[in-house]
């Protein structure tokens, strides 16, 4: 009974929305956790040169390992955040964390094709549990600014995405598959982080969860309009992630392939360019929060096309700065997306953010399998001529609704009606 009135006190003593700002402690730890989470991977592509060579892999079999972690992911996630809705688990982070070490044990000593995929599928299993309940925890402590807090989430993932290349590269490719083990320090520190997140989500109590959500909109849109859009931001994902597909699983192939670059060479490009895709999410979200989230994603997508079309035909140099300008602009889009999802279907935070990883995760899969096949029967170079194009569908933003400006009255509660016990380990 006195921990029940414990936490009684504590819910009635939270802050209501808008008397405090983000609380920037947990966003920057949750932030670094999905640092450690997305290196794993980052790391993986970079790794892929490697079990080419030492297992004579074809460029088909290459996207089926990214397909088996992307697919695993994609397909997990909403139903781990459509659960985590009804009955938050705050530690189940850290039993994600669990799957990851798995499975980095395992791929590191995986010798065939076989083996190396189930030891992805595990570490896209742990990927799964950790984005739905992260990001709520995310806009949990955001302090009624869910563009910065989604971005300071975000942009951990992608410097965590580039750095795994750049470590591949110094550790790996030196070292050999073996040496991969090493990277089982991240999720091992992520489990002492993420123990503490646990902690303060507890502590915050059901009713502090629902006053600090609370201010985000609740959209009046007729169940048709809301079906309609999230239809549109969907096929905006499907556009932005095929052609990212082609960059984070092929840029290095095509670098060696039409510029005779070394190996090294060519992942310390993937790094650079991973970097500017973590710049571009950094500031997607803060510039969303100001002039709406509908115009970032618009202006990220459709804006890049120019670029896409003329990556194809640029020499090295030009190569370098154009994938550079292309990761700082599409990259703006996904924080937006994210939030802009939330604020169309109040209460859902963790199927929606499920929901929007899970495809994402599942179209860069899927993609990357199907242009590995391309590559193979028509080559890089066609890859990169075909995807220049997917951009253009960004024309389709034009269709979202303004839910800055239309459509939305303020709930008392983004969340459904839920019990203190929900709340638990």
């Amino acid at each position: 009974m006195s921990n029940e009135t414990e936490l009684k006190s504590q819910e009635l003593a939270a802050p209501q929305p808008g008397t405090e700002g983000p609380v920037f402690a947990i966003l920057i730890t949750i932030g670094v956790c999905h640092m450690l989470t997305d290196l794993i991977a980052g790391t993986l592509p970079a790794l892929y040169p490697i079990f080419k060579a030492s297992y004579g892999l074809s460029f088909q079999q290459i996207g089926l390992i990214t397909l088996t972690f992307q697919l695993t992911s994609s397909l997990l996630q909403p139903l781990v955040g459509l659960y985590t809705d009804r009955k938050p688990r705050p530690f189940s982070l850290v039993a994600g964390m669990g799957f990851t070490l798995i499975g980095l044990l395992a791929l590191s000593r995986a010798n065939t094709f076989e083996l190396i995929v189930l030891s992805a599928m595990v570490v896209g299993a742990g990927s799964a549990i950790f984005h739905p309940e992260s990001s709520r925890v995310a806009r949990l402590a955001s302090g009624g600014r869910p563009g910065l807090a989604q971005s300071i989430f975000q942009v951990g993932g992608n410097f965590g995405i580039s750095l795994g290349p750049l470590l591949a590269a110094l550790i790996v490719v030196r070292s050999g598959q073996r040496s991969i083990a090493w990277f089982s320090a991240s999720p091992a520190l992520e489990i002492i982080l993420l123990s503490i997140v646990g902690l303060w989500y507890m502590r915050t109590g059901l009713r502090g969860m629902k006053a600090r959500l609370s201010v985000g909109v609740k959209s009046s849109l007729p169940r048709s309009k809301v079906a309609w859009t999230l239809t549109v931001l969907l096929v905006l994902l499907f556009s932005k992630y095929v052609y990212l597909a082609s960059l984070t699983s092929y840029l290095t192939f095509f670098l060696i392939g039409k510029f005779n670059v070394s190996v090294r060479n060519a992942q310390l490009h993937l790094f650079v360019f991973l970097a500017s895709t973590a710049v571009g999410t950094f500031l997607g979200g803060p510039i969303g929060d100001r002039i709406g989230r509908k115009y970032v994603i618009w202006c990220s997508i459709l804006g890049v096309l120019p670029f896409t079309l003329m990556l194809p035909y640029a020499n090295l140099f030009w190569t370098g700065v154009l994938t550079v300008v292309i990761g700082l602009i599409l990259s703006a889009a996904f924080a937006a997306i994210v939030v802009y999802g939330q604020e169309l279907i109040p209460g859902k935070v963790g199927m929606v953010s499920g929901m929007f990883f899970g495809f994402a995760f599942g179209v860069a899969g899927v993609s990357a399998a199907m242009l590995g096949e391309v590559a193979d029967l028509k080559g890089i170079d066609f890859v990169y001529r075909f995807c220049s194009v997917m951009p253009a569908l960004g024309l389709l933003a034009y269709f979202l609704p303004d839910l800055e400006q239309k459509h939305l009255t303020r709930p008392e509660s983004l969340l459904p009606a839920q019990t203190e016990e929900t709340i638990s380990g």
